[in-house]
């Protein structure tokens, strides 16, 4: 295959469909070399969806890049059978395969073409593919896809089979180290504990504030009832003192009150005394 194939077929592949076919006539024409004329004439035509991709794939490969980057966390997940970094995967995977089929149409648009509710699905569901299988990682990366992809599809043929100006080379950013990978799924998962130790931090001197504050009102609660138990003492002194006094005087009252009894049953008698003299004098 003619080393200069590939880098004409990704300028090919971002033309607008439209002109593709003249710009890869107009390409073969000018080739000085009857073998390179001859491959880029057999170049197909790419579909819609692929075309979107293509251009997303070279204008915005650090939006891609990290989407491949995810796609080797998310093999190496299910590779380990790893059930918690396998479900945030997948709900960071969604979550950017939506963003990244927005982003491809908003670039499609601005280069002229029409983007249908169903073209615009085929693209997610393209780049859903390239999350789940290497192979069609590599053919997205290319820039150079022909059709759109299957996520459930299996792509046996090779990324070859996929795009159109000889066989990709493997992207460096899709050829992360396997140790690489589980170097940023580690470190991620450290810093998961780290938050969550964070969390428990703060809860733990949430929790000693409000047993501080409850500690302060406790004690203050104790002083108050301290100090009416001290005044309540001291009134029951003062009080047991008023009833001691209350007692004397109700005994003196009393002793009093009996002997003014005894001296109105003397005034009494007297005047029986005196009243018999005058009713039967005496010598009658």
């Amino acid at each position: 295959m003619t080393s200069g194939l590939s880098d004409i077929a990704r300028e090919l592949y971002v033309t607008p469909l439209a002109e593709f076919i003249a710009a890869r006539n107009a390409r073969a024409a000018d080739a000085s070399d009857s073998t390179l004329a001859a491959e880029i004439r057999a170049l197909k035509k790419p579909s819609v969806a692929a075309w979107i991709v293509n251009v997303f794939a070279q204008e915005r490969a650090s939006q891609l890049e990290e989407a491949l980057h995810l796609a080797d966390e998310l093999r190496e997940a299910q590779e380990d059978l790893d059930a918690r970094a396998l479900a945030q995967l997948g709900r960071d995977r969604r979550a950017l395969t939506n963003r990244l089929a927005a982003a491809a149409a908003e670039l499609a648009e601005t280069r002229g073409g029409r983007v249908t509710a169903s073209t615009r699905e085929a693209v997610q569901q393209t780049i859903t593919a390239a999350f789940f299988d290497p192979v069609a990682a590599v053919a997205v990366a290319s820039g150079r896809l022909l059709r759109e992809l299957e996520p459930s599809g299996v792509f046996d043929e090779g990324a070859d089979a996929l795009v159109g100006g000889g066989a990709p080379e493997l992207p460096d950013t899709a050829a992360a180290p396997r140790d690489e990978v589980k170097a940023r799924r580690e470190r991620r998962e450290a810093e998961r504990a780290l938050r969550a130790a964070e969390q428990s931090r703060e809860r733990a001197v949430r929790d000693a504030a409000s047993a501080d504050r409850s500690l302060r009102a406790a004690s203050l609660r104790v002083e108050e009832l301290d100090r009416r138990e001290r005044e309540l003492e001291a009134e029951l002194v003062s009080i047991r003192r008023d009833a001691t006094r209350a007692r004397a005087a109700l005994e003196e009252a009393d002793a009093e009150q009996a002997a003014r009894a005894r001296s109105v049953e003397d005034a009494e008698a007297a005047v029986e005394h005196a009243r018999r003299g005058i009713e039967d004098p005496p010598g009658t």
